[in-house]
Protein backbone atom coordinates (compact mmCIF):
# COMPACT_ATOMS: atom_id res chain seq x y z
CA UNK A 1 0.00 0.00 0.00
CA UNK A 2 2.96 2.29 0.64
CA UNK A 3 3.90 2.09 -2.60
CA UNK A 4 0.68 2.50 -4.19
CA UNK A 5 0.61 5.60 -2.36
CA UNK A 6 4.04 6.57 -3.24
CA UNK A 7 3.00 6.57 -6.71
CA UNK A 8 -0.32 7.94 -6.40
CA UNK A 9 1.58 10.89 -4.31
CA UNK A 10 4.49 11.33 -7.42
CA UNK A 11 1.43 11.62 -9.78
CA UNK A 12 0.18 14.53 -7.99
CA UNK A 13 3.56 15.90 -7.93
CA UNK A 14 4.57 15.74 -11.84
CA UNK A 15 0.79 16.63 -12.32
CA UNK A 16 0.36 13.41 -14.26
CA UNK A 17 -2.59 12.74 -12.14
CA UNK A 18 -6.13 11.08 -13.99
CA UNK A 19 -8.38 9.95 -11.97
CA UNK A 20 -8.60 6.90 -8.93
CA UNK A 21 -11.59 4.22 -8.23
CA UNK A 22 -11.88 1.82 -5.38
CA UNK A 23 -13.83 -1.46 -5.86
CA UNK A 24 -15.10 -4.56 -4.57
CA UNK A 25 -16.04 -3.98 -1.12
CA UNK A 26 -14.31 -6.05 1.66
CA UNK A 27 -17.53 -6.37 3.17
CA UNK A 28 -20.74 -8.38 0.46
CA UNK A 29 -22.71 -6.54 3.07
CA UNK A 30 -21.45 -2.91 2.36
CA UNK A 31 -23.59 -0.19 1.18
CA UNK A 32 -20.95 1.54 -0.16
CA UNK A 33 -20.40 -0.31 -3.45
CA UNK A 34 -17.72 2.27 -5.16
CA UNK A 35 -15.51 5.19 -4.50
CA UNK A 36 -14.63 7.63 -7.37
CA UNK A 37 -11.83 9.94 -7.05
CA UNK A 38 -10.88 13.03 -9.55
CA UNK A 39 -9.02 16.21 -9.34
CA UNK A 40 -11.21 19.78 -9.47
CA UNK A 41 -10.88 23.22 -9.23
CA UNK A 42 -13.13 25.11 -6.61
CA UNK A 43 -12.89 28.83 -5.54
CA UNK A 44 -9.42 28.86 -8.29
CA UNK A 45 -7.86 25.97 -5.91
CA UNK A 46 -7.04 22.50 -6.48
CA UNK A 47 -9.34 20.18 -4.53
CA UNK A 48 -9.93 16.66 -4.89
CA UNK A 49 -13.60 15.24 -5.62
CA UNK A 50 -15.05 11.93 -3.61
CA UNK A 51 -17.63 10.62 -4.85
CA UNK A 52 -19.19 7.78 -2.90
CA UNK A 53 -21.60 5.44 -5.10
CA UNK A 54 -24.13 3.53 -2.71
CA UNK A 55 -26.81 1.57 -3.96
CA UNK A 56 -29.58 3.96 -4.28
CA UNK A 57 -27.32 7.35 -4.07
CA UNK A 58 -23.75 9.16 -4.63
CA UNK A 59 -22.79 11.20 -2.23
CA UNK A 60 -19.98 13.90 -3.23
CA UNK A 61 -17.47 15.46 -0.56
CA UNK A 62 -15.27 17.66 -1.95
CA UNK A 63 -11.58 17.56 -0.24
CA UNK A 64 -8.48 20.09 0.12
CA UNK A 65 -5.00 19.18 -1.61
CA UNK A 66 -3.68 19.08 2.15
CA UNK A 67 -6.41 16.59 3.60
CA UNK A 68 -7.44 14.08 0.90
CA UNK A 69 -4.74 11.54 0.85
CA UNK A 70 -5.61 11.23 4.67
CA UNK A 71 -9.35 10.56 3.31
CA UNK A 72 -8.31 7.86 0.58
CA UNK A 73 -6.38 6.16 3.07
CA UNK A 74 -9.08 5.15 5.53
CA UNK A 75 -11.39 4.63 2.60
CA UNK A 76 -9.02 2.18 1.09
CA UNK A 77 -9.52 0.10 4.00
CA UNK A 78 -13.05 -0.84 2.97
CA UNK A 79 -11.96 -2.21 -0.68
CA UNK A 80 -10.18 -4.92 -1.90
CA UNK A 81 -8.90 -3.37 -5.20
CA UNK A 82 -7.62 0.23 -5.71
CA UNK A 83 -6.93 1.43 -9.43
CA UNK A 84 -5.00 4.39 -10.26
CA UNK A 85 -4.93 6.41 -13.64
CA UNK A 86 -2.28 8.58 -14.46
CA UNK A 87 -1.39 10.18 -18.40
CA UNK A 88 0.95 6.84 -18.65
CA UNK A 89 -0.07 3.92 -16.71
CA UNK A 90 -2.64 2.16 -14.87
CA UNK A 91 -1.52 0.79 -11.21
CA UNK A 92 -4.18 -1.72 -9.96
CA UNK A 93 -3.15 -2.45 -5.54
CA UNK A 94 -4.91 -5.65 -4.31
CA UNK A 95 -5.89 -7.09 -1.15
CA UNK A 96 -7.29 -10.89 -1.25
CA UNK A 97 -9.66 -11.73 1.80
CA UNK A 98 -6.65 -13.08 3.29
CA UNK A 99 -4.95 -10.55 3.46
CA UNK A 100 -2.37 -10.75 1.03
CA UNK A 101 -1.47 -7.41 -1.23
CA UNK A 102 -0.17 -7.22 -4.76
CA UNK A 103 0.36 -4.43 -6.89
CA UNK A 104 0.67 -4.34 -10.74
CA UNK A 105 1.29 -1.69 -13.18
CA UNK A 106 0.73 -1.56 -16.94
CA UNK A 107 1.09 1.13 -19.75
CA UNK A 108 -1.84 3.09 -20.29
CA UNK A 109 -3.15 4.90 -23.26
CA UNK A 110 -3.65 7.70 -20.77
CA UNK A 111 -7.54 7.34 -21.95
CA UNK A 112 -8.84 10.72 -20.65
CA UNK A 113 -6.14 13.18 -21.14
CA UNK A 114 -4.42 11.20 -25.13
CA UNK A 115 -7.98 11.06 -26.08
CA UNK A 116 -8.48 14.92 -25.96
CA UNK A 117 -5.03 15.53 -27.35
CA UNK A 118 -6.11 12.98 -30.24
CA UNK A 119 -9.09 14.67 -31.36
CA UNK A 120 -7.98 17.94 -31.33
CA UNK A 121 -7.91 19.03 -34.44
CA UNK A 122 -12.01 18.18 -34.23
CA UNK A 123 -12.58 20.55 -30.84
CA UNK A 124 -13.82 23.49 -30.82
CA UNK A 125 -11.80 24.78 -28.08
CA UNK A 126 -8.28 24.90 -28.83
CA UNK A 127 -5.82 24.61 -26.01
CA UNK A 128 -3.71 27.20 -26.88
CA UNK A 129 -6.47 29.46 -25.99
CA UNK A 130 -4.87 32.00 -23.38
CA UNK A 131 -8.90 32.16 -21.78
CA UNK A 132 -8.10 28.21 -21.09
CA UNK A 133 -4.75 29.06 -19.52
CA UNK A 134 -5.89 31.58 -17.43
CA UNK A 135 -8.37 29.46 -15.89
CA UNK A 136 -6.25 26.49 -15.58
CA UNK A 137 -7.55 24.11 -17.78
CA UNK A 138 -4.02 24.04 -20.14
CA UNK A 139 -0.46 24.89 -19.52
CA UNK A 140 1.70 27.85 -20.68
CA UNK A 141 2.90 25.46 -23.58
CA UNK A 142 -1.36 24.99 -24.67
CA UNK A 143 -0.98 21.39 -23.16
CA UNK A 144 -4.19 19.90 -21.17
CA UNK A 145 -4.15 20.01 -17.27
CA UNK A 146 -4.79 16.30 -16.43
CA UNK A 147 -7.53 17.30 -13.80
CA UNK A 148 -9.26 19.77 -16.05
CA UNK A 149 -9.62 17.01 -19.29
CA UNK A 150 -13.61 16.40 -18.02
CA UNK A 151 -13.95 20.07 -18.22
CA UNK A 152 -12.39 20.28 -21.29
CA UNK A 153 -14.58 17.55 -22.79
CA UNK A 154 -17.60 19.62 -21.48
CA UNK A 155 -16.46 22.54 -23.11
CA UNK A 156 -16.10 20.86 -26.36
CA UNK A 157 -19.58 19.16 -26.21
CA UNK A 158 -21.39 22.71 -25.18
CA UNK A 159 -20.06 24.65 -27.82
CA UNK A 160 -20.66 21.61 -30.53
CA UNK A 161 -24.07 22.04 -29.44
CA UNK A 162 -24.70 25.74 -29.19
CA UNK A 163 -22.30 26.04 -32.69
CA UNK A 164 -25.36 23.95 -34.08
CA UNK A 165 -28.30 26.10 -32.68
CA UNK A 166 -26.80 29.18 -33.09
CA UNK A 167 -25.72 28.79 -37.00
CA UNK A 168 -29.30 27.50 -37.66
CA UNK A 169 -30.77 30.66 -37.28
CA UNK A 170 -30.59 34.44 -38.61
CA UNK A 171 -29.63 37.33 -36.00
CA UNK A 172 -29.40 40.74 -35.89
CA UNK A 173 -26.51 42.62 -36.95
CA UNK A 174 -25.28 42.40 -32.82
CA UNK A 175 -26.23 38.84 -30.89
CA UNK A 176 -27.17 40.11 -27.11
CA UNK A 177 -26.44 36.74 -24.76
CA UNK A 178 -26.35 36.62 -21.20
CA UNK A 179 -25.09 34.01 -19.43
CA UNK A 180 -27.17 33.23 -15.68
CA UNK A 181 -25.10 31.69 -12.97
CA UNK A 182 -21.96 32.09 -15.23
CA UNK A 183 -19.76 30.72 -12.13
CA UNK A 184 -16.39 30.84 -12.51
CA UNK A 185 -16.90 31.23 -17.06
CA UNK A 186 -16.05 28.56 -18.10
CA UNK A 187 -18.27 28.02 -20.81
CA UNK A 188 -19.02 31.53 -21.50
CA UNK A 189 -15.74 32.47 -22.12
CA UNK A 190 -15.31 29.66 -24.21
CA UNK A 191 -18.66 30.43 -26.38
CA UNK A 192 -18.08 33.89 -27.05
CA UNK A 193 -14.34 32.93 -27.87
CA UNK A 194 -16.42 30.88 -30.64
CA UNK A 195 -19.09 32.65 -31.62
CA UNK A 196 -16.72 36.19 -32.39
CA UNK A 197 -13.60 34.33 -33.57
CA UNK A 198 -14.80 31.00 -35.33
CA UNK A 199 -18.01 32.26 -36.80
CA UNK A 200 -17.47 36.05 -37.10
CA UNK A 201 -20.43 37.13 -35.01
CA UNK A 202 -21.04 40.48 -33.12
CA UNK A 203 -21.55 39.40 -29.67
CA UNK A 204 -22.07 41.50 -26.69
CA UNK A 205 -22.54 38.96 -23.85
CA UNK A 206 -23.06 39.71 -19.89
CA UNK A 207 -22.41 36.57 -17.68
CA UNK A 208 -24.65 37.08 -14.10
CA UNK A 209 -23.28 35.71 -11.24
CA UNK A 210 -23.58 36.36 -7.15
CA UNK A 211 -19.83 35.87 -6.11
CA UNK A 212 -17.95 38.96 -6.26
CA UNK A 213 -14.89 37.09 -6.14
CA UNK A 214 -16.08 35.34 -8.93
CA UNK A 215 -17.57 38.38 -11.00
CA UNK A 216 -13.66 40.27 -10.59
CA UNK A 217 -11.82 37.13 -11.46
CA UNK A 218 -13.81 36.67 -14.77
CA UNK A 219 -13.69 40.49 -15.59
CA UNK A 220 -10.23 40.33 -15.39
CA UNK A 221 -9.85 37.60 -17.71
CA UNK A 222 -11.65 38.72 -20.15
CA UNK A 223 -9.81 42.53 -19.73
CA UNK A 224 -6.53 40.19 -20.09
CA UNK A 225 -8.26 38.26 -23.55
CA UNK A 226 -9.20 41.51 -25.26
CA UNK A 227 -12.87 40.43 -24.78
CA UNK A 228 -14.21 43.57 -25.32
CA UNK A 229 -17.84 42.32 -25.86
CA UNK A 230 -18.05 40.62 -23.11
CA UNK A 231 -18.88 41.05 -19.60
CA UNK A 232 -19.82 40.15 -15.68
CA UNK A 233 -21.93 41.96 -13.78
CA UNK A 234 -22.90 40.66 -9.94
CA UNK A 235 -26.36 39.87 -9.74
CA UNK A 236 -28.89 37.26 -7.91
CA UNK A 237 -30.81 35.77 -11.51
CA UNK A 238 -34.09 37.21 -10.35
CA UNK A 239 -32.58 40.71 -9.52
CA UNK A 240 -30.86 40.86 -12.87
CA UNK A 241 -32.61 43.36 -15.49
CA UNK A 242 -30.93 43.16 -18.85
CA UNK A 243 -33.25 44.36 -21.24
CA UNK A 244 -34.16 43.06 -24.13
CA UNK A 245 -31.79 39.53 -24.95
CA UNK A 246 -31.05 37.57 -28.49
CA UNK A 247 -29.90 34.12 -26.33
CA UNK A 248 -30.63 33.04 -22.82
CA UNK A 249 -28.05 30.67 -20.77
CA UNK A 250 -28.87 29.08 -16.88
CA UNK A 251 -26.33 26.12 -16.75
CA UNK A 252 -27.12 24.01 -13.17
CA UNK A 253 -29.27 27.50 -11.65
CA UNK A 254 -29.82 26.06 -8.26
CA UNK A 255 -33.55 25.28 -7.07
CA UNK A 256 -35.77 27.52 -8.96
CA UNK A 257 -33.67 29.48 -10.35
CA UNK A 258 -33.54 27.72 -13.54
CA UNK A 259 -37.01 29.25 -13.55
CA UNK A 260 -35.98 32.58 -13.10
CA UNK A 261 -34.44 32.06 -15.83
CA UNK A 262 -36.66 30.61 -18.12
CA UNK A 263 -38.66 33.35 -16.96
CA UNK A 264 -36.72 36.28 -18.02
CA UNK A 265 -35.58 34.45 -21.45
CA UNK A 266 -39.37 34.19 -22.55
CA UNK A 267 -40.31 38.68 -20.68
CA UNK A 268 -37.19 39.21 -22.70
CA UNK A 269 -38.00 37.92 -26.25
CA UNK A 270 -34.68 35.68 -26.24
CA UNK A 271 -35.08 34.08 -29.77
CA UNK A 272 -33.13 30.79 -27.79
CA UNK A 273 -33.14 29.46 -24.70
CA UNK A 274 -30.64 27.12 -23.06
CA UNK A 275 -30.79 25.74 -19.36
CA UNK A 276 -29.01 22.31 -17.99
CA UNK A 277 -31.54 22.41 -14.99
CA UNK A 278 -30.32 21.44 -11.16
CA UNK A 279 -32.89 21.18 -8.78
CA UNK A 280 -36.03 20.27 -8.63
CA UNK A 281 -37.33 21.22 -5.48
CA UNK A 282 -40.40 23.05 -5.74
CA UNK A 283 -42.26 20.13 -7.28
CA UNK A 284 -41.39 17.64 -4.84
CA UNK A 285 -42.06 19.54 -2.18
CA UNK A 286 -45.51 19.87 -3.37
CA UNK A 287 -45.14 15.74 -3.35
CA UNK A 288 -43.99 15.16 0.02
CA UNK A 289 -46.45 12.54 1.93
CA UNK A 290 -48.82 11.52 -1.32
CA UNK A 291 -48.81 8.38 -2.03
CA UNK A 292 -49.04 7.04 -5.70
CA UNK A 293 -50.05 3.82 -7.10
CA UNK A 294 -47.63 3.06 -9.20
CA UNK A 295 -45.24 0.60 -7.56
CA UNK A 296 -42.16 2.23 -9.46
CA UNK A 297 -42.63 5.40 -7.18
CA UNK A 298 -42.49 3.60 -4.12
CA UNK A 299 -38.85 3.41 -3.85
CA UNK A 300 -37.26 7.18 -3.10
CA UNK A 301 -34.70 7.08 -5.36
CA UNK A 302 -36.89 6.21 -8.15
CA UNK A 303 -39.45 9.20 -7.48
CA UNK A 304 -36.93 11.84 -6.95
CA UNK A 305 -35.64 10.47 -10.23
CA UNK A 306 -39.24 10.67 -12.08
CA UNK A 307 -40.31 14.04 -11.08
CA UNK A 308 -36.87 15.22 -11.71
CA UNK A 309 -38.52 14.15 -15.64
CA UNK A 310 -41.59 15.21 -14.48
CA UNK A 311 -40.40 18.65 -13.51
CA UNK A 312 -38.32 19.21 -16.14
CA UNK A 313 -41.24 18.38 -18.77
CA UNK A 314 -43.41 20.86 -17.12
CA UNK A 315 -40.42 23.30 -17.99
CA UNK A 316 -40.41 22.22 -21.61
CA UNK A 317 -44.56 22.28 -22.02
CA UNK A 318 -44.82 25.50 -19.84
CA UNK A 319 -41.89 26.96 -23.20
CA UNK A 320 -44.21 25.55 -25.91
CA UNK A 321 -46.93 27.48 -24.80
CA UNK A 322 -44.86 30.64 -24.89
CA UNK A 323 -44.20 29.49 -28.89
CA UNK A 324 -40.87 28.09 -28.16
CA UNK A 325 -39.49 24.61 -29.76
CA UNK A 326 -38.25 22.71 -26.91
CA UNK A 327 -35.89 19.59 -26.50
CA UNK A 328 -34.59 17.26 -23.69
CA UNK A 329 -31.40 15.30 -24.15
CA UNK A 330 -28.32 13.97 -22.36
CA UNK A 331 -25.64 17.26 -22.30
CA UNK A 332 -22.74 15.08 -21.10
CA UNK A 333 -22.29 11.28 -20.14
CA UNK A 334 -20.51 11.41 -16.34
CA UNK A 335 -19.78 8.49 -14.36
CA UNK A 336 -19.99 11.07 -11.00
CA UNK A 337 -22.83 12.68 -11.62
CA UNK A 338 -26.79 12.09 -13.05
CA UNK A 339 -27.70 15.90 -13.51
CA UNK A 340 -26.36 16.53 -17.02
CA UNK A 341 -29.81 17.05 -19.10
CA UNK A 342 -30.04 19.94 -21.50
CA UNK A 343 -33.17 21.83 -22.09
CA UNK A 344 -32.77 23.53 -25.16
CA UNK A 345 -36.00 25.94 -26.40
CA UNK A 346 -35.81 28.07 -30.05
CA UNK A 347 -38.53 30.42 -31.18
CA UNK A 348 -40.98 29.14 -33.19
CA UNK A 349 -44.29 30.10 -35.13
CA UNK A 350 -44.91 26.46 -35.83
CA UNK A 351 -45.44 24.96 -32.30
CA UNK A 352 -49.15 24.09 -31.14
CA UNK A 353 -49.18 26.63 -27.87
CA UNK A 354 -53.15 25.44 -26.95
CA UNK A 355 -52.01 21.63 -27.13
CA UNK A 356 -48.59 22.51 -24.86
CA UNK A 357 -51.01 24.12 -22.86
CA UNK A 358 -53.70 21.31 -22.25
CA UNK A 359 -50.48 19.00 -21.84
CA UNK A 360 -49.33 21.07 -19.32
CA UNK A 361 -52.66 20.90 -16.94
CA UNK A 362 -52.81 17.27 -17.68
CA UNK A 363 -49.80 16.45 -16.09
CA UNK A 364 -50.44 18.41 -13.59
CA UNK A 365 -53.41 17.13 -12.51
CA UNK A 366 -52.12 13.46 -12.93
CA UNK A 367 -49.66 13.74 -9.84
CA UNK A 368 -51.52 16.97 -8.08
CA UNK A 369 -49.15 19.44 -8.78
CA UNK A 370 -50.98 22.20 -7.64
CA UNK A 371 -48.97 24.76 -9.63
CA UNK A 372 -45.45 24.69 -11.27
CA UNK A 373 -43.24 28.06 -10.15
CA UNK A 374 -43.90 29.53 -13.72
CA UNK A 375 -47.20 29.92 -13.44
CA UNK A 376 -46.36 32.45 -10.33
CA UNK A 377 -43.14 34.19 -12.06
CA UNK A 378 -45.20 34.45 -15.32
Amino acid sequence: MNEFLDILASSVKENSFVKLTLSKPAKKQSDLRNVYVKGVTLKGLPHYSFTYRHQTKDIVKNFPEGDWLEQLKSSMGEFQVATLWTTDEEITFRTSKKGVTHLSRKKSVGQIVSDVHDRSKQLLASLDEKYLQLLGVSDREGKLIPRMADKYRQINKYLEILDGLVSDKEWNEKIRIVDMGSGKGYLTFALYSHLTHALKYNVEMTGVELRKELVTLCNEIAGQCSFHGLSFAESTIEGYEGGATDILIALHACDTATDDAIAKGIESGAQLIVCAPCCHKQIRKQLKGKSFDSPVLKYGIYKERFFEMVTDTLRALFLEMHGYKTNLFEFISSEHTNKNIMLTAVKSDSVDRDRASVRFDELKREYGIEYHYLEKLM
